[in-house]
């Protein structure tokens, strides 16, 4: 059987919903929830400088209102997320995602933000795939 090497790029989620490190808790909350996204990439100067989740958010579920506000992106992110090429092979990424446990990656074109690729978006690929018996 031939191997058919898909660059990750095909399936990336392109220009995904950005936040910078000075947005509220409050409003991370509402911006997720309102997108039906799980991952936000946080962005500065330019480029992307850390990754929420939506279990980043559930750590601070339980805070006050006024605490909430005490709270931003920056505070909460993680930093420098994980990143790859736009060309890297879609089982690579998919291998390395399942070896850190991360549930979403950065993906770059020309040094600047393309994409994400999630979890999600691997189970999309991988049904895909197999329709198509690529």
């Amino acid at each position: 059987m031939q191997q058919v090497k898909l660059p990750v790029k095909e399936f990336t989620t392109q220009n995904p919903i950005v936040v910078t490190e000075e947005i509220a808790l409050d409003e991370l909350m509402m911006l997720m929830e309102g997108a039906k996204v799980r991952h936000l990439p946080v962005v500065g100067q330019g480029t992307v400088i850390g990754i929420i989740s939506d279990r980043d958010l559930r750590l601070f579920a339980g805070i006050s209102d006024a605490e909430k506000y005490q709270v931003c992106a920056g505070d909460i992110m993680s930093p420098d997320p994980l990143t790859v090429s736009s060309s890297m092979p879609l089982d690579e990424v998919a291998f390395i995602m399942a070896e850190k446990k991360v549930g979403s990656v950065i993906v770059v074109e020309d040094e600047q933000l393309y994409g994400i690729f999630t979890a999600t978006d691997a189970l999309k690929a991988l049904v895909e795939v197999i329709r198509k018996g690529r």
